[in-house]
This record gives structure tokens, sequence and C-alpha cells, in this order.
């Protein structure tokens, strides 16, 4: 009762088109939704434990580069486990999940104008790539949270 009520609280804070749906996900946008959790488990336990390749993305203008790294290491933790656990909310946690990759595109510029190797992208072609596969992790996260395209319902 109490998850009710506060699964409730949260649904009325949101926009209707990011509350929860009870109604199943397709087998593929499940397939990409628990994937990109997996993903971002895996991501955020290796900001913590290789730290330093996260370094070389921090943009020199944003201060305290190691808090930072801490911080976005939290934060695709609680994505992944809210894309594996709270599959009902998949579209405000998807939203989530977009906005944090979107977010996160500027340390992808910045690895690739400063050249810095990280991640084994040790030339500007490396570097480059990354940034311009950013659109398709943006498409990832829309699709896995039923964001876009919209999924077809029968």
């Amino acid at each position: 009762a109490l998850m009710r009520t506060l699964e409730a609280r949260l649904a009325a804070l949101l926009p209707a088109w990011l509350g929860p749906d009870d109604r199943p996900q397709t087998p593929l946008r499940r397939l990409l939704r628990v994937a990109l959790g997996l993903f971002l488990g895996f991501a955020g336990v290796n900001h913590f434990t290789n730290a330093e390749e996260f370094l070389a993305q921090v943009p020199p203008y944003l201060p305290e580069p190691e808090l930072l790294v801490a911080l976005s290491g939290v934060v695709e933790l609680v994505l992944a486990a809210a894309l594996l656990l709270l599959p009902r909310w998949r579209r405000a946690v998807g939203f989530a999940a977009l906005l944090f990759l979107v977010a996160v595109t500027p340390g992808n510029l910045a690895q690739y104008t400063e050249a810095r190797d990280a991640f084994g992208l040790d030339t500007d072609a490396a570097r480059l790539t990354r940034l311009l596969l950013s659109p398709l992790l943006w498409v990832w996260a829309s699709a896995a949270g039923d964001l876009w395209p919209r999924p077809r319902r029968r």
C-alpha cells in the first residue's frame, strides 16, 4: 500500500506521458531496456574502478572533475537499477536516461577537441567516431523507454 501511495504521488508530479504503464513492452523494447540497464550498470561501476579514464572526458571548464565522475557513476547506477527493476516506469526512466546521455555528450566533445586519450581511443578518428555515435545512445534510451519511436499497439 505504501509503494502504491508513493507511486501515485510521483505520477501526479509528472506529465501523463511519463507516468507508469502497465502494458507489456514488446520483446525488442524489453531487450533494449534490459541491455541499456546492463550497459549503464557496467559504466557506473567503471566510474569507480577506472576513474582515470572517465576524468579524461570531463571538460576543463567544469569544476571538481573527480566529484563529477563519481556523481555521474552514481547516476548511471541508479538509472541501471531503475531500468531493470521498474519496468512500469520505463518512460520516466528512459527520459531520465536520455537527458543524462545528452548531458554527458560535452565530455565526448571535449575528449575529441582536446585529443585526450581514454578508453583506448587514441586517435582523432576514434574519438570522433565515439562522438558521432552519441545520438545512437539517445535513440537507444528513447526506444528502451518507449518514448520514440512510439511503439505500435495492437
